[in-house]
Parts: C-alpha cells; structure tokens; sequence
C-alpha cells in the first residue's frame, strides 16, 4: 500500500449494538447459567485474580486520569474491592440460602420460605472519581446475587475506563458480563434497552447530570424498574 495510512472506523455502539448484546446477556440468564453457586465464586475469584495481578496497571491508570496517589488507590480502591470480594465469597452459601418464614396458625401444617431470586440484566453506571471501586463494587454484588450485567464506566477517567474494558474481557465470563465503553450517545443506547434494575452511581443536580437523572427517574417511573441511585451532592 506504500504510503497510504489505513484507518480503521471505530464501531459504532447504537440502539441495535445495545439491543444485541442485551438479548445475548438475557440468553445466558434465561438459561440458568449465572444462577449457579459454583458460577458466581467463579466470576468473584476471577475478578480477585485480576485485581491481584493488574494493580499496578490500575495504580497507573488512576493516576492518569484524576492523579490519584498510589497509597491511596491500593488501599481505596483495590484493596476495599479485594475485601468486598472475600465478604461475598464468605457469606455466599448463606445469601443464597432459603431463609424460613412464618406462617398463621390458620394454615397449619404448613410451612413457608423466602428464596432469593437474581432480577436478571441490570445495568451499571459508575462515577469518574473512583473509577474501579464505584464500578466494580457494584458488580460484585450483581454477580453473588446472580445477574448477568453491563458496566458502563465513565468517560471522564479514559484510562480506568479502556483498562476495565480489557481486563473485564480477559478475566470474566463474556457471555454474561460486559462492559460498554462511551459517553451520552452509548449510554443513551444502552437506557432505550429494557433492565430488570440499573444501578447508578453519579450526581443529580449538578448541572451537567441533572437531565440524566431526570431520565432515569421517568425510566423509573414509566416502565416499573427498579434504579439503586447513590448520589454524589444533594
């Protein structure tokens, strides 16, 4: 080709992407693939594993992105995550466990349980100033609880963001758990697709997010899901 520099189109991530992938993750929750016991401690120590043997990747990447210290980002970041994920698998067989319940004397004999059940797809939205503990803490309890899930990281820490991506696909199931790169446009995508609950970590009256929070609400409202909101100023 001589001289002549090839450019390669990035792919384009748009409502039938997000529709794709989506329909593939509730295939794989349809199927009863991540409701397993053995699934989920397999996801949560492949995530450990990852967290263990890419830290300095994810010390540098904060840094890049917010000059996050390296003492700090051990210990608030990774190290809090790595405790979140030894808690999970610790208490695992007991949060999956039927949990007996009281019934009147108007039905004896009878005898009644609560069963925890997954919800099913959930998306997560993270916030920028804590890019891997705000998005990974959430996906570990999305996958002891069963779910298949999206992440969507934030734009404004591009390097946590690219590294997530990466480390994501090598290390975890990617027929049941994915994360979507982008800003307004692909997040737009992914809330035209339908949730069983989406998780969203950022601020609501700030003036650049006070429409996606208004969004979410009327998604809330509109179409019965279930939004986990933790917001960062009131």
């Amino acid at each position: 080709m001589g001289s002549e520099q090839v450019t390669k189109n990035k792919e384009v991530f748009n409502a039938a992407a997000a529709s794709a992938v989506v329909n593939e993750l509730r295939g794989s929750f349809s199927a009863g693939k991540t409701r397993s016991y053995e699934w989920r401690v397999a996801q949560l120590k492949s995530m450990f594993k990852m967290l263990d043997e890419h830290e300095p990747e994810i010390v540098a990447a904060l840094r890049e992105d917010i000059s996050k210290p390296e003492l700090e980002a051990s210990l608030y970041e990774v190290g809090m995550l790595k405790g979140s994920i030894r808690l999970a698998l610790k208490e695992l067989k007991r949060w999956m466990a039927p949990e007996k319940a009281k019934t009147e004397i108007t039905t004896f004999p009878s005898s009644a349980e609560i069963v925890s059940e997954p919800l099913g797809v959930v998306l997560i939205i993270s916030a920028w100033n804590y890019p891997f503990l705000l998005s990974l803490d959430p996906v570990v309890g999305a996958i002891a609880a069963g779910n298949a899930l999206i992440l969507k990281p934030s734009e404004i820490a591009p390097a946590s963001s690219s590294l997530l991506a990466k480390l994501v696909g090598e290390y975890m199931d990617s027929s049941s758990i994915r994360v979507v790169e982008g800003a307004v446009a692909e997040t737009s995508a992914l809330l035209e697709q339908k949730w069983d609950k989406i998780f969203y970590t950022g601020s609501y009256l700030s003036s650049s997010s006070t429409s996606f929070g208004m969004i979410l609400v009327s998604l809330m409202v509109h179409h019965d899901l279930i939004i986990f909101f933790i917001f960062g100023n009131f």
